[in-house]
């Protein structure tokens, strides 16, 4: 069964007019584009998840992805087939828009904002496109969706999660009630490596995801990451350390010096079906604004997700399992990689201590 939360607060989501679908404009179903970032697709799913409860029954929801995404969505109940691009940030193969052509598909749908990828599904022959005005596209949309612009970087700003709902929305799809989708087993656990397995076997499992992708001004001092992991060992816990081949470094200095027997490093040794088993074991995540935070979130875990120089309104959790701890300074959200004064006051300001008493 499907598990049920409190749905987070999204702000003031966009209400545009509800456009009209016939049965016949599906053709054989509807594509959706998702985002190319890790966070930013899991935050897309609620959206995604809506869409197929407006799919006739004879049709498929198809999704395009980049290759480091296709595990992913593969495991989605909801999905009927996914088409990985040969790369993420580059122009389609021939091999892409040919599977993108035999869908015939009736209706397309833009999570992302690309004029290139809107260029594509024109041209495969997608009769109706739907997406967000953006890049001058909105001339190949038979809808676009145009958001309020952001004249400074305040707080409270629309959440990515309830901006793709209302285009959902728009499309006719139902209000999301919190449900979360069902993910189903991608890999056999007699595949999966000694250390992955070994974790899985553990018990009072505490996750940790010292790194960020987007930069050091994203990452929590890993010293204190240590003194976390510590501390759960002290209290008769077990620890997994999980990021990229390019994290390994920070997760190695994480586990420096903390029980061997009680601590697994596996920066760079996980695929996304490890990550997902793993996140679904854990009793509990710490994790800096980051995708394995959104990943976990979306298949029901808890924990604590620290903010530094971006704003938890627009990209916290989907879920109310987890507690959000954001000291703003007056120089924050500033959305730098880097912090330009080279304080780091956002993260340095939360304290070990305040992130174990939100995981007690």
């Amino acid at each position: 069964m499907s598990e049920h939360l409190n749905i987070p607060d999204f702000g003031d989501i966009p209400q545009f007019p509800v456009v009209q679908i016939k049965n016949s404009d599906w053709r054989d179903g509807l594509v959706v584009r998702t985002p190319n970032w890790l966070g930013d697709a899991v935050m897309a799913i609620p959206a995604l998840m809506q869409l197929s409860k407006i799919i006739p029954e004879y049709c498929g929801l198809f999704v395009v992805v980049p290759p480091g995404l296709k595990d992913l969505f593969e495991s989605l109940d909801c999905v009927d087939l996914v088409i990985p691009l040969h790369q993420a940030h580059s122009a389609w193969s021939s091999e892409d828009k040919r599977k993108l052509g035999v869908l015939r598909a009736g209706i397309g749908h833009l999570q992302n904002n690309s004029l290139r990828d809107a260029i594509y599904f024109k041209l495969a022959g997608i009769p109706k496109l739907y997406g967000a005005a953006k890049r001058g596209r909105s001339i190949l949309l038979k809808r676009s969706f145009k958001f309020p612009k952001i004249k400074d970087k305040k707080l409270n700003r629309l959440h990515h999660a309830g901006r793709y709902l209302s285009m959902a929305y728009a499309m006719g799809a139902p209000e999301w009630n919190g449900e979360l989708p069902l993910f189903n087993q991608a890999k056999e656990p007699e595949i999966m490596s000694c250390e992955v397995r070994s974790v899985l076997e553990r018990d009072k499992l505490l996750v940790v995801a010292p790194g960020a992708a987007y930069g050091e001004a994203k990452m929590w001092p890993t010293k204190n990451f240590h003194e976390i992991c510590s501390r759960w060992i002290e209290n008769g816990g077990n620890v997994a350390i999980i990021g990229t081949a390019a994290e390994k470094n920070v997760a190695a200095k994480v586990a420096e010096g903390v029980n061997e027997n009680r601590v697994a490093n596996l920066a760079g040794a996980t695929d996304m079906p490890d990550l997902i088993e793993i996140l679904k074991h854990a009793d509990q995540c710490v994790a800096n604004d980051s995708g394995i935070m959104h990943l976990s979130a979306i298949l029901g875990g808890s924990g604590v997700a620290i903010f530094g120089s971006t704003d938890p309104s627009s990209t916290s959790p989907v879920s109310q399992k987890w507690t959000i701890l954001f000291e703003q300074q007056e120089c924050a959200p500033c959305f730098s990689r880097t912090c330009k004064f080279g304080h780091y006051n956002c993260l340095k300001k939360i304290t070990t201590n305040m992130v174990w008493d939100a995981l007690s």
